[in-house]
């Protein structure tokens, strides 16, 4: 991508869960593409700080809660009132909670609410922020980060993770039906097992074999893998994956 390193100069892109392994990713490959990220981190800005060092203090930093349920529309405020106009918006903050259908009720409701806080509601702020400044400009990208869960299922003690994620994915095609006429577009990312902190227990679990076996290609993506494509989707030039979802998963789950 010789050519096309710095195809995204002059974009200003937030990011949430930035300093999450696919959000780190995402942030030094739009770095690397000529952008300007805006890196979102909830708590604990240690890792922000050090991934804004590692793209030459090329960007911005905003911390927000979105757990809270006015943490989204926050983080937008902050993001704005440090770098202005805003190009791109991208969706990866998320977590992956579980909880047995024998739970008392009090925690299955707990887990289900914050997942949805986190995953989807939050999500669904921004994109209203975002839907509102793009409109205005006649442009401006999402990219939503789903998971192959939302597509297939999950299994049963992370039921409310896949429900998010099939909340997203649906969210996106929404977006793009309803506003790609006014330059809005939107588009989602579905991966599988990325090699992140967040598998690692996994793999120490079940082992590597174990961990891989529906995995037609033998491995797991890399955080790069994410990176390199959300940098590619938000280009200009790719306003017609408006609505898409791209599959990021090996083949272990074929539509």
């Amino acid at each position: 991508m010789s050519g096309g390193r710095l195809m995204l100069e002059g974009k200003t892109v937030l990011v949430t869960g930035a300093t999450g392994g696919i959000g780190e990713a995402i942030v030094e490959r739009l770095a690397s593409s000529g952008a300007t990220p805006v890196i979102h981190f909830s708590r604990g800005n240690t890792q922000a700080e050090a991934l804004l060092a590692r793209i030459s203090g090329k960007g911005f930093i905003v911390q927000a809660d979105l757990s809270h349920p006015s943490g989204a529309r926050d983080l937008w405020q902050q993001a704005r009132a440090v770098a202005g106009d805003i190009h791109g918006l991208v969706n990866n903050a998320g977590i992956r909670s579980e909880v047995t259908v024998e739970a008392e009720p009090e925690e299955w409701d707990a887990v289900w609410r914050r997942e949805f806080q986190i995953n989807f509601f939050a999500a669904a702020d921004l994109c209203k922020e975002a839907i509102l400044h793009f409109r205005e400009r006649g442009d401006g990208r999402i990219i939503n980060i789903a998971s192959r869960a939302g597509l297939r299922g999950y299994v049963g003690n992370a039921m409310p993770y896949g429900a998010t994620k099939a909340a997203i994915l649906n969210l996106t095609k929404s977006i793009a039906r309803s506003f790609g006429p006014e330059g809005v577009t939107a588009i989602a990312v579905a991966p599988g097992w990325v090699r992140t902190e967040m598998v690692q227990p996994r793999i120490d679990r079940s082992g590597e074999a174990a961990a891989v076996a529906d995995i037609p290609i033998g491995r797991m993506a890399a955080p790069s893998e994410i990176g390199e494509l959300v940098a590619f989707l938000l280009l200009s030039s790719q306003a017609s994956l408006n609505g898409a979802t791209i599959d990021v998963n090996g083949g272990s789950y074929i539509r």
